[in-house]
């Protein structure tokens, strides 16, 4: 096969393998939540965000991989496989990582970078496969500076980390990405998998929170709050979010989707997934006891994940130029008032309020529509 011939599997969905894949990667996430849960504090938020930027962007990496890569090639699922034992030994480093096991947590994710890098280098796709030469070596330094870091520890730690980010997340703006080539269907339907596996720690944290206390009804409702603010997080992204952002990507020259995807999806998911880990260390700490006042970090958590999803669907929303933002942005801003409940009142109050905002907030969707077809702005 020549290199520049298409890749056999335009059409084709998220493989199995990717969705083991994802499992991993929401265990990294998992992990996020407990250190958040067992330090509730800014230098725990701190941590917290360092660690996710580095994983977030690599996670990235590898979801433009298989985008671009068949992952049914033998040699493409060797490296993915070795790519999850690196992911793995990642999420096992994370709760100690600024506590003596940041360097094996950098050892293991130079270990991805140069597995991703080697990956892509076997596009069929030639442009794909010569400009990912121009991002690993921006990769590899990241993934240095993280050893580093891991090494001295201390102070310099956050300082390396964050370095090691603020590399990352540049390296769009220095690099071009017009040279991907990006299949539509399956970029958009990763995305999704990957947020409703992370939308499932949220039902997670409900049996951690409750395990080995009476359920009483007080405890059941609380509950099932907690699932109907995570199935109303649900409800609005896939039940439209998906379908807009497939025609905007399709309407848009095949130069400019890597830039869509990037803001989309990449950036756009940051607040969701955060807000994700932040609702559920908030449900974690405070299901336990719904009719007591939750301490101020807890109710914020709750409050302000929710906020900071539907901050990133309004950011999503405007990416693919879906409308919608004015009453996202609304609703984000009620989700946060609710902290005064939760500290004032109970957890259960928060709870229910959130609720009803969310399901508000899609009640106003289905009743007032946005009659415009989804065309990202240039």
């Amino acid at each position: 096969m020549s290199q520049t011939s298409p890749e056999p599997f335009e059409d084709a969905r998220v493989s199995s393998l990717e969705l083991f894949f994802d499992l991993v990667f929401v265990f990294a996430i998992t992990q996020l939540t407990a250190v958040l849960v067992a330090e509730t504090t800014l230098r725990g938020l701190v941590r917290v965000l360092l660690m996710f930027g580095v994983l977030w962007w690599i996670y990235g990496g590898y979801g433009w991989l298989t985008n671009s890569v068949s992952p049914q090639r033998p040699v493409i699922r060797l490296l993915l496989l070795a790519g999850m034992a690196g992911f793995l030994v990642i999420a096992l480093s994370i709760p100690t990582a600024f506590d003596g096991d940041g360097a094996t947590f950098g050892v293991a994710y130079l270990g991805v970078v140069l597995l991703h890098s080697w990956a892509f280098t076997r596009s069929t796709h030639a442009p794909s496969a010569t400009a990912i030469l121009r991002i690993a070596p921006l990769n590899i330094v990241s993934a240095l500076l993280l050893i580093a870091g891991g090494v001295v520890g201390g102070r310099a730690q956050y300082l390396t980390w964050t370095l090691a980010v603020a590399v990352q997340w540049a390296t769009p703006l220095v690099t071009p990405t017009a040279r991907f080539r990006i299949r539509t269907g399956h970029i958009v339907e990763r995305y999704g998998l990957l947020l409703i596996i992370a939308l499932g720690e949220s039902v997670v944290a409900i049996g951690v929170g409750v395990s080995g206390l009476p359920l009483d009804a007080a405890l059941l409702a609380t509950a099932v709050l907690t699932l109907a603010v995570t199935a109303t997080m649900w409800w609005m992204y896939f039940l439209g979010d998906e379908e807009a952002a497939t025609r905007a990507l399709e309407a848009a020259p095949e130069d400019r989707r890597p830039r869509i995807v990037l803001q989309a999806f990449f950036y756009a998911q940051v607040p969701m997934l955060i807000g994700v880990v932040a609702f559920a260390a908030g449900v974690k700490e405070g299901i336990g006891h719904p009719g007591r006042e939750l301490s101020g970090p807890a109710a914020l958590a709750l409050a302000g994940g929710v906020c900071l999803y539907l901050l990133g669907d309004a950011q999503l929303r405007h990416a693919i130029g879906a409308g919608l933002l004015t009453r996202r942005i609304v609703a984000a801003g009620l989700a946060l008032t609710t902290v005064l409940l939760g500290t004032r009142t109970a957890a259960v109050a928060e709870l229910a309020t959130l609720a009803a905002v969310l399901i508000g907030a899609v009640i106003v969707d289905r009743r007032l529509p946005l009659h415009r077809p989804a065309v990202a702005p240039a």
